[in-house]
């Protein structure tokens, strides 16, 4: 049987919460968030193993936080590098040799369901590449830096929405394609912001897959309240 990978990178400081904890293990309701994320991910029957990448310092913590769940999934810890990129890549090192998609999840997306999960991992499977987002409500601008004052722009080009997502995770590839992207990537010296960039400059068309707006990532101190806002109601559902 062929596997599917999920890997997690975690390995960031998460410098815009204003925290001395990395948002990755600040906690919603007495749990870290890269543990309610995994929770989510492990959910998912599709997916066979997991790899978290994370800072070095807290293998060994999260390692043993992460054994007290008993997931049914195999999942690995293991030191991440200094970009979203240089984890995944490090992470991507660890997959089962035999493995026919590779799942990526930021750590902090604690609400993705296992619906959404299982219809990217579909299309993947369909397309080589594919992710889920979701469509841009507000009026998106094309801008250039002005010289002065620094906070300022000047607006280039309107570009219309229908032709803009936003895009979130998870996001799944063929494993080969994705190690091939990353290969190039490194060759190349490029760094993207996430795996479907790398995907696109490899010249592969990359699909995309309706997301939600609750699938939020937590990156402000504001997405927390939202957050918990989030996990109150799923509670008084449950």
């Amino acid at each position: 049987m062929s596997h599917i990978a999920a890997i997690l990178p975690a390995a960031g400081l998460g410098t815009r919460m204003g925290h001395e904890t990395p948002k990755q293990f600040l906690e919603l309701d007495g749990v870290p968030i890269v543990i309610f994320t995994l929770r989510r991910i492990a959910a998912c029957p599709l997916i066979t193993h997991i790899i978290v990448a994370t800072r070095g310092e807290v293998v060994g913590r999260l390692d043993a936080r992460i054994r007290e769940e008993k997931f049914k999934q195999q999942v690995l810890v293991v030191k991440g590098g200094d970009s979203r990129q240089g984890s995944v890549s490090q992470a991507l090192k660890h997959i089962p040799e035999d493995t026919e998609l590779v799942v990526v999840h930021d750590a902090v997306r604690p609400f993705v369901t296992v619906e959404q999960i299982t219809r990217v991992i579909e299309e993947a499977r369909r397309c080589q590449a594919a992710i889920l987002a979701i469509p841009a409500m507000d009026t998106v601008k094309e801008v250039k830096r002005a010289s002065l004052p620094e906070d300022v722009a000047l607006i280039t080009a309107t570009i219309p929405r229908e032709r803009v997502v936003l895009a979130q995770t998870p996001q799944v590839f063929e494993t080969q394609l994705l190690k091939q992207a990353f290969a190039d990537a490194e060759v190349d010296g490029v760094n993207a912001s996430d795996e479907a960039g790398l995907i696109e400059r490899f010249g592969h068309d990359v699909h995309v897959v309706q997301g939600s707006e609750r699938n939020i990532k937590i990156t402000k101190p504001s997405d927390m309240d939202l957050a918990r806002f989030y996990l109150s109601t799923e509670n008084k559902k449950s």
